[in-house]
């Protein structure tokens, strides 16, 4: 039975593998001039099926405390580039050793509320990892199965504009978690870059609307994007 699941698990594996190199955009945003930023999300096969590793902001944090979020934080200068960032900041927040991350792309940035651009990095992590979380920056670790962000049993979209103007659609996620017995809110970029990346994934239609061309979910993903740098990019020259 062990070696059918580890067989099982290496085709689910292989197969995600595939798909999200052929959307990898390697560093193709990270000279916009903004601050950069990077997360980390952790992927892992649990029972043949793909899972996804979140943390919870710890409640002292300023910024955010008490949100779902991926590892991840601010490049620091001696970050060689997003990839270091986002394996550095999951050292730091749940004791994930770098060189048990196989990483396997970067994907379209996003814009936070910070004007930060922030680089979703994808790895793979043993299922067998045990998250130590630091509590001066984590509060709670915790999976997901990856196909509940293309068929969420409790979802709902909040209509969102940014600072400039621009109106987007938010994602709201509410996953009851039975191994902590209660309810994990996932929204706002986190739930932005889940959604992408289970979109890649599975190639399937989500039970939800979203902003994307699904034909063309790369082309589609990177125009949006750029419309919302450009958004952003006004407002910063209209300041000036």
């Amino acid at each position: 039975v062990l070696a059918l699941r580890s067989a099982l698990g290496e085709g689910v594996k292989e197969n995600a593998r595939r798909r999200l190199r052929e959307v990898d955009v390697g560093d193709r945003f990270s000279r916009l001039p903004l601050p950069r930023a990077a997360v980390l999300l952790p992927l892992m096969v649990r029972g043949g099926r793909l899972h996804l590793l979140l943390t919870v902001r710890a409640l002292q944090l300023r910024r955010s405390p008490g949100e779902v979020c991926f590892p991840g934080g601010k490049s620091e200068a001696d970050d060689k580039d997003e990839i270091d960032t986002a394996l550095r900041e999951a050292k730091e927040e749940v004791g994930l050793q770098p060189e048990k991350v196989e990483v396997i792309c970067r994907l379209v940035p996003g814009i936070d509320k910070m004007n930060h651009l922030v680089t979703p990095v994808v790895g793979f992590i043993e299922d067998t990892f045990q998250a130590a979380p630091n509590p001066d920056e984590v509060s709670e670790v915790f999976v997901v199965p990856l196909e509940y962000f293309i068929k969420p049993l409790n979802y709902k979209a909040l209509s969102y504009k940014t600072s400039s103007g621009y109106l987007t659609r938010m994602h709201c996620f509410i996953y009851d978690d039975q191994e902590h017995r209660k309810s994990f809110k996932i929204w706002g970029l986190t739930a932005h870059f889940a959604v992408f990346l289970a979109l890649v994934v599975f190639g399937e239609r989500p039970t939800f609307e979203v902003d994307y061309d699904l034909d063309n979910l790369v082309l589609s993903s990177e125009n949006n994007f750029i419309n919302l740098y450009a958004s952003i990019y006004e407002r910063k020259k209209s300041n000036l």
